[in-house]
């Protein structure tokens, strides 16, 4: 079990001094968004508390954003949050914080562990007066964050199946076509103006108007395949078939010591059949990496001719590189002129003390527009936020 001072109190600095400490009004506040269904991450309940450091927690109103902000993460628990909030709070905080102005002193413990059954336990150093408030992770909870190199198979292939349910969304480019509005104002619509008069005996009773519309972005995945990669490979071409299921304006490759394109192999919806697919086609698994080389090969054949231009483009890769820095720095510089957004992935980025030293990851960087982790659930839950922003 690993301890989580989460006390609140230590987070207090810097907070309103005349501001009392809540902890048993947040413990409370958020056993009862729970009860009425609104799903809360475990940490959430330490940021809400962080949050309240900041704003005060005698302002409604900023308790009300303060919370909004941190513990509703689904829009379909804004209702229920907006309900149990105007019951819990429906005194003001003034009220609640008197009521607690001589609280127990509440220790947050986080029980890690994954029988849900078993209580947590006191080993005893704690005052007797302290109430200890539980605060477990789920076995998803504590997936999400894990490492895929750590995990097992059995935690893999869970993981798999939770990347096979993550919702990817698309950013978006205006269009050139215009699509027919309800609206009242935009751009005449001779042609259904013109068909609706004809129900009325050809007079014109109303206008109609189109208005500007949008369509997806192309998104371009190229994966490195490498042995260095090899811990992560697996799960990140799990989500690309993801990102790729579906969708026609998705282009997916692997880098190695040479260039693959795999948006035929993963067009299937089946995952084990397009993950086979793809370990056929791939004849450099898990061998070297010549980023610049393969760059320079994808940027001639395809990307700067016109696949990567006003494209998100996703580069799965530590930055181990064998070929030339200057090289690897040309080409990223070719990309990231015609593309719309370049997103590095990097699982090391995860890493304590990890600096992108590498001579590749050096090079490629002043090129990149977001450089992210990649190395577990949660952190290719915020590469679909990126693709889709």
């Amino acid at each position: 079990m690993a301890e989580l001072d989460a006390t609140v109190a230590a987070g207090r600095e810097g907070g309103p001094a005349s501001d009392p400490t809540p902890e048993p009004v947040v413990v409370a506040f958020v056993a009862a968004l729970r009860r009425a269904g609104v799903a809360i991450p475990v940490d959430s309940t330490v940021t809400f508390s962080e949050a309240l450091a900041e704003v005060g927690a005698t302002d409604r109103n900023a308790v009300y954003w303060a919370g909004r902000a941190t513990l509703v993460t689904r829009p379909e628990d804004i209702e229920p949050y907006d309900q149990v909030f105007a019951a819990f709070w429906g005194e003001g905080p003034a009220a609640l914080l008197r009521s607690a102005s001589a609280p127990t002193p509440t220790t947050l413990v986080l029980d890690d562990t994954d029988d849900a059954s078993e209580p947590p336990t006191d080993d005893g150093d704690d005052d007797e007066s302290e109430e200890i408030q539980a605060v477990r992770y789920s076995p998803a909870e504590v997936l999400r964050h894990r490492d895929f190199a750590e995990c097992s198979e059995e935690e893999l292939a869970e993981a798999h199946r939770l990347m096979s349910l993550m919702g990817l969304g698309v950013a978006r480019r205006p269009s050139r076509r215009h699509r027919p509005t309800t609206a009242r104002h935009g751009r005449p619509d001779l042609r259904r103006t013109v068909r609706q008069s004809m129900r009325t005996g050809g007079e014109t009773l109303r206008r109609a108007h189109t208005s500007p519309s949008d369509r997806p972005r192309r998104l371009v995945l190229l994966a490195d395949i490498s042995g260095s990669m090899e811990p992560y490979s697996r799960s990140l071409l799990r989500f690309v078939h993801a990102a790729a299921t579906g969708r026609t304006r998705v282009e997916a490759f692997a880098l190695g010591t040479r260039l693959t394109r795999l948006t035929r192999e993963l067009s299937t919806r089946d995952p084990d059949a397009a993950l086979e697919r793809v370990g056929s086609a791939v004849d450099d698994w898990a061998g070297g990496t010549r980023l610049g080389d393969m760059l320079a090969e994808f940027n001639d054949r395809w990307g700067v001719r016109g696949m990567a231009r006003g494209a998100v483009v996703v580069i799965l890769s530590d930055g181990w590189d064998r070929g030339e820095p200057d090289q690897l720095a040309e080409q990223m510089q070719r990309l990231s002129r015609v593309a719309y957004r370049v997103v590095w992935v990097n699982p090391l980025k995860a890493t304590p003390g990890y600096e992108p030293l590498a001579r590749g990851m050096a090079a490629a960087l002043p090129y990149v527009d977001r450089f992210i982790e990649g190395h577990s659930l949660a952190a290719l839950e915020h590469l679909a936020k990126e693709i889709a922003a």
